[in-house]
């Protein structure tokens, strides 16, 4: 049995970035240690409504643009 996980590069504001593959948008966002309940997210070039990012898995090459919410008054 193979336990060894597979892993695809994906760029991530701008960078590089290695990740799980098979992985949902939601699970990326956690691995990555990015807290998905104050970021809006771009899939290339497209917005992900929250609702669909645990059915969307990405693909290697994947560019996603995340933008973290910031309070203040």
């Amino acid at each position: 049995m193979n336990t060894e996980t597979k892993s695809i590069q994906i760029v991530v504001n701008g960078q590089l970035r290695q990740v799980p593959e098979g992985q949902s948008l939601s699970e990326t966002l956690i691995f990555l240690g990015i807290d998905p309940g104050r970021v809006a997210v771009e899939l290339n070039r497209a917005i992900v409504r929250r609702d669909c990012w645990s059915r969307t898995t990405l693909e290697p090459g994947a560019a996603l643009e995340v933008v973290q919410f910031v309070g203040g008054g």
